[in-house]
């Protein structure tokens, strides 16, 4: 496990379940844990691998004991060939070039990673920035999840794809389990894509909620923001046979609802209309060392098409984008498409 975070922690525990009941698996879990110091004085290393909790990111719930949790991140690698990725992507480059030498042949890599990565005015997958760096097949899972709904045993689907669904079958008991129900696909473009410009309408959805709109109108935006998502797959993407039945499985329609119900960037984006303070502000105060992946995305993708001269092609997108930096007030969201679009600043 690369991260250790609140998704982080509810995967290690899924895997550490799954890993004792296969065959010839390595029980242990190794778990690369950023060293930080927590409010009682201990590194917070020594205190998962002591109390085996979580207490920053995931408090009260137990974790397995075979997750071992690693300060060092090529201790972490060590006798590894199942790699989960599942830290902020604007960490990811520096934690790959770590690793670099350290990774054995004949790995793969999972992506829980919800982000892209920006190449000037291209983007890339993060499934592609991993395979480039380490040289490894690597797939993603992406899907309607949220940490504390899947460490209380509640039932859900997450959808796994890789372009090799062989190696995809590989992967699929380490993370099935009764009430986590994993689904396989081969379309590995649009399933990232979901997973990352969802958090941009779901911080749309939010600014809904700070305004005190009603259903039909959040219902609206989830669908053109889905709607937005699959025309930007096909338009980016034309060569990776971007599928429609996509949007149907958890980590299409499934996601949308669950984040924009659910979800930090929601939450954050509701409080951002209603109490006036920036987003920086509510990320720092709300969630507890979380990053809200929305904001992110959301200015990397308005980067991406104010080059490319496709901001109108994409309004709501656009149009989240320019509320997240003040550039408009909230309430033009319910004029998404209008003239402010030919005011887009990054």
């Amino acid at each position: 496990m690369i991260g250790s975070g609140n998704m982080g922690s509810v995967m290690a525990k899924v895997i550490a379940e799954n890993v004792v009941k296969i065959h010839d698996f390595d029980p242990i879990v190794k778990m690369y844990t950023y060293p930080e110091i927590l409010p009682d004085g201990r590194n917070i290393v020594d205190a998962i691998n002591t109390d085996h909790e979580n207490s920053k990111y995931l408090p009260g719930v137990p974790l397995p004991k075979n997750i071992v949790a690693y300060g060092d991140i090529v201790e972490s690698c060590k006798g590894c060939d199942f790699f989960v990725f599942v830290t902020p992507h604007q960490f990811l480059p520096r934690l790959l070039n770590q690793m670099i030498g350290h990774v054995r042949e004949g790995s793969s890599g999972i992506s829980l990673v919800k982000g892209v990565t920006m190449k000037g005015d291209n983007i890339s997958l993060v499934t592609d920035t991993i395979e480039e760096i380490l040289h490894i097949p690597c797939g993603a899972l992406m899907g309607a999840n949220i940490a504390n709904d899947i460490s209380k045993g509640e039932f859900c689907e997450s959808t796994i794809a890789f372009e090799d669904e062989e190696i995809g079958a590989k992967w699929f008991p380490i993370f099935n389990q009764p009430c986590f129900r994993i689904k396989i696909i081969p379309d590995l473009v649009l399933q990232q894509l979901c997973g990352t410009l969802k958090n941009i309408v779901a911080t749309g959805i939010g600014f809904c909620d700070g305004l005190g709109l009603g259903e039909s109108t959040k219902a609206a935006f989830i669908r053109i923001g889905m709607e937005e998502t699959f025309k930007f797959a096909q338009w980016y993407f034309p060569n990776r046979n971007c599928r429609i039945e996509t949007m149907m499985e958890s980590c299409g329609v499934a996601d949308f609802i669950c984040t924009s119900y659910g979800g930090r960037n929601r939450k954050c984006a509701e409080a951002f209309v209603r109490t006036g303070k920036s987003l920086e502000e509510l990320e720092a105060e709300i969630l507890n060392g979380q990053k809200l992946q929305g904001v992110i995305a959301a200015k990397e993708v308005a980067a991406l098409l104010k080059v490319r001269g496709e901001v109108k092609t994409y309004p709501l997108l656009s149009t989240i984008h320019m509320i997240c930096t003040r550039q408009i007030e909230p309430k033009l969201i319910l004029e998404y498409d209008g003239g402010h679009l030919d005011r887009l600043q990054l």
